[in-house]
């Protein structure tokens, strides 16, 4: 039986007592509540392994909650998985920029979000996360900090944004197409378009310069040997 801790923030209470109930009997320890402010601050107190968000309620949005976790740097790599009954591009783009995890749309099945929820999870345990610091051209690359130095700057990345550059400049003078970047970086079990690369490498190049990352016409994407 999983003994993981999940945090369930959403203001339906008739759905909210229903995915704590589904959860707690496949043996997750949960805490729930209805409302932005309160999620942040369970999270902050228990720093759950995953923390499953409602996007649209009131007063602080499940797209204010996330940033704010993912900016705070004791609860920055918690998994956020979305919970929302409107499945918009505009909100979809703006969580997986900060560093969400996967999307769900309501109403869904209490088997189906038990086994996302087990995928993020099972991808987060098994995740290769190594210590030490990636050296490639004029950049140092934290993995265990989650900053990317260049020169004199450090930098901090949004999440997705820093797991693609680290991918990429791990495999540097390899092309990579856009379908394997989005199964290793958001996981094959979440469904985000090609242009969501495409969007992230466009941030990273703001931010680091274009001659870093080259684009292959018709396949995909290469970190400059």
């Amino acid at each position: 039986m999983p003994k993981e801790t999940l945090l369930v923030v959403d203001d339906e209470e008739d759905l909210l007592e229903l995915i704590g109930y589904n959860l707690k009997k496949e043996g997750y320890t949960v805490f729930v509540c209805d409302n932005g402010k309160e999620g942040i601050e369970l999270a902050a107190r228990h720093k759950p392994d995953l923390i499953l968000l409602d996007v649209m309620m009131p007063g602080m949005s499940g797209i204010d909650v996330c940033r704010e976790i993912k900016q705070n740097t004791d609860m920055k790599h918690i998994p956020i998985v979305f919970l929302t009954a409107k499945m918009d591009e505009k909100f979809e783009v703006t969580g997986l920029d900060l560093g969400a995890d996967d999307y769900l749309s309501k109403p869904i099945s209490t088997s189906k979000l038990k086994s996302r929820i087990k995928a993020v999870l099972r991808r987060y345990r098994n995740s290769d996360r190594p210590d030490t610091v990636l050296h490639v051209h004029d950049l140092a690359i934290d993995r265990e900090r989650y900053v990317v130095i260049q020169g004199d700057t450090e930098l901090h990345l949004p999440k997705k944004e820093f797991e693609l550059l680290y991918y990429l400049a791990s495999r540097k003078g390899k092309v990579l197409d856009r379908q394997t970047l989005l199964n290793e970086v958001w996981g094959n079990n979440v469904y985000v378009i090609d242009r969501t690369v495409d969007v992230h490498i466009r941030k990273i190049r703001e931010k680091l310069g274009d001659e870093l990352i080259e684009t292959v016409k018709g396949v995909g994407y290469r970190f400059r040997q």
